[in-house]
């Protein structure tokens, strides 16, 4: 992976709570979209915001469509410190595919970025559930970094702060407030 990036910098694509809360050290951030995959709430989370007893649900990036999101620019001199950092987070069950994706910038440039997009061969990939199902998975569950809800409600608010409207997570925000 490392000899398709630049050698003096390199970019990675969040789509979830990476935009909110990325906790590596970057350059620049800008808007984002990647081209034949859309954010989906897909994942079982067993670690982070639930557990294998109580699974809660997250975002991956799924087949077809396209994602808005956010891209961090990486110095060279970071390079192993966040893919560490990124590996030991977004790999810790091997439910996401470390890939690197072409990304078109807001300012108009398309550049490779490092991309973690969901394995729906793999045992924690919920695929798309209903409606219902989404909501009695979020509820009640709660993993290392803290509960699903607010994992849920956090990144659609910062989705709303970007400008970007996603109706699904509109409409799982909705009704997480209400219950």
């Amino acid at each position: 992976m490392a000899n398709s990036l630049s050698t003096d910098h390199f970019w990675v694509f969040g789509y979830g709570s990476l935009m909110w809360n990325p906790g590596f050290d970057f350059e620049e951030v800008q808007l984002a979209r990647v081209y034949g995959l859309h954010r989906a709430p897909c994942i079982y989370s067993w670690v982070h915001r639930g557990t294998k007893e109580r699974p809660g649900i997250v975002l991956g990036l799924a087949q077809g469509g396209a994602c808005i999101g956010k891209a961090f620019r990486v110095s060279a001199a970071n390079r192993d410190e966040t893919l560490d950092y990124l590996r030991a987070r977004e790999l810790v069950t091997n439910v996401y595919l470390e890939r690197i994706r072409s990304i078109a910038l807001s300012s108009g440039e398309t550049v490779d970025a490092v991309t973690y997009i969901a394995d729906s061969k793999h045992e924690q990939y919920a695929g798309r559930l209903g409606h219902e199902a989404l909501i009695t998975q979020i509820q009640g569950a709660v993993g290392k970094s803290g509960d699903n809800e607010s994992y849920i409600l956090d990144t659609t608010d910062h989705l709303r702060e970007l400008g970007i409207r996603d109706g699904l997570m509109e409409r799982i925000s909705k009704e997480l407030t209400r219950a």
